[in-house]
């Protein structure tokens, strides 16, 4: 088990010049990830576990060539080709967070190219995805630097950084099945970096996620926001405590593979993160009146037909289908039939379970 001292290099290369590309995908959370520890840096107030999406990724190349002032961070971002301003202080931020593990990012220059694969605007949060390419890209520097570092090291490593960035990019990086936070239930869990969770029953292979998008706007409220009104929120402690109990049910669920259960946990975690969306100060109701009429669909179909298929949201409006392979058709067409009508410009996604960061060069 990795503490972050141990993520600290020293005694390193260097190079003149090198480059790399790296894609990493998005992930929905089944148990969420709400509210961070007051003193420290990016740990969450409670574990997590998440599906590792397959073709929502970003996709991003990095050029390094060495520099002779070695006092300051220097880079170029380019989103899609072109430069990106707005996206820079991000980066900085995050160069700054990591310098400690990192020593080597101010003796390069770095030229970021990065793309994705899903519409920028389409509502699916791309912080986690594309800082955990980023940190892919990072750390395969830090191996062209340092050889010796292991698989397992260079991992973690970049779920650690992923963290330091956005917390979720931590369960970006490795696995289709992957916890965050320290608990009880699931060994070597860590509140530093993701950890893949393997035992996965056959029925929950090559799981589907259909992403409905009901609302392609930006957030109403950031993340960061969002998580810090856990700090003081009347609910706060019974809700950490409800996460551990469900990262051990849900752990169970997916090693027995009951579907049935897993499908009602998944439902109570995402209105759990809307309900306590709404009872924070000041609050928010971030779901919209498609959300709920899907939801109420999802329900009626599920009853009538007897169909395995459930939701499950992140902090905004849209809706993540969550269903087994075998009735992908059943469900894509009650999709088409009945639910394409409340996503915006009927936009919607079909994406499935992956296996977490890609090497591309």
């Amino acid at each position: 088990m990795y503490s972050d001292l141990d993520f600290i290099i020293s005694n390193y290369s260097s190079i003149e010049a090198a480059s790399f590309s790296w894609s990493a995908p998005s992930n929905i959370a089944l148990v969420k990830y709400w509210g961070k520890k007051e003193n420290g840096d990016q740990i969450p107030a409670n574990p997590s576990i998440s599906f590792t999406l397959k073709n929502c990724k970003t996709i991003t190349s990095v050029s390094i060539s060495s520099k002779v002032e070695k006092d300051n961070f220097s880079f170029d971002l380019l989103f899609e080709g072109k430069p990106k301003e707005d996206f820079k202080p991000k980066i900085q931020k995050f160069f700054e967070r990591i310098y400690k593990y990192c020593p080597y990012l101010k003796e390069y220059h770095f030229t970021i190219d990065t793309q994705n694969t899903f519409p920028h605007s389409s509502g699916i949060a791309s912080s986690a995805s594309g800082m955990a390419a980023l940190a892919m890209n990072i750390m395969s520097l830090e191996k062209v630097l340092k050889p010796e570092i292991s698989e397992d090291y260079f991992y973690a490593k970049a779920s650690f950084l992923a963290r330091l960035g956005s917390g979720s990019a931590c369960r970006s990086i490795i696995g289709n099945v992957v916890s965050w936070g320290k608990n009880e239930t699931i060994k070597n869990s860590s509140d530093l970096f993701g950890v893949a969770f393997e035992n996965i029953h056959p029925n929950f292979h090559n799981f589907q996620d259909t992403i409905l998008l009901v609302d392609k706007g930006e957030k109403q409220v950031s993340s960061t926001v969002g998580h810090n009104l856990m700090h003081n929120h009347p609910f706060a402690n019974q809700r950490f405590d409800q996460a551990h109990d469900n990262i051990a049910k849900i752990v169970t669920l997916l090693e027995t593979g009951n579907i049935t259960e897993f499908m009602s946990l998944v439902e109570s975690e995402a209105l759990t993160l809307h309900a306590m969306m709404m009872t924070s100060m000041p609050y928010f109701i971030l779901m919209k009146p498609n959300t709920l009429e899907i939801i109420n669909a999802i329900w009626k179909f599920r009853s009538y037909t007897q169909t395995p298929v459930c939701f499950t949201l992140d902090a905004g409006a849209n809706v993540h289908v969550l269903y087994p392979e075998y009735v992908k058709q059943k469900v894509l067409q009650f999709i088409q039939d009945e639910l394409v009508g409340y996503c915006q410009n009927g936009h919607y996604i079909c994406d499935e379970i992956g296996n977490g960061a890609q090497d591309l060069k």
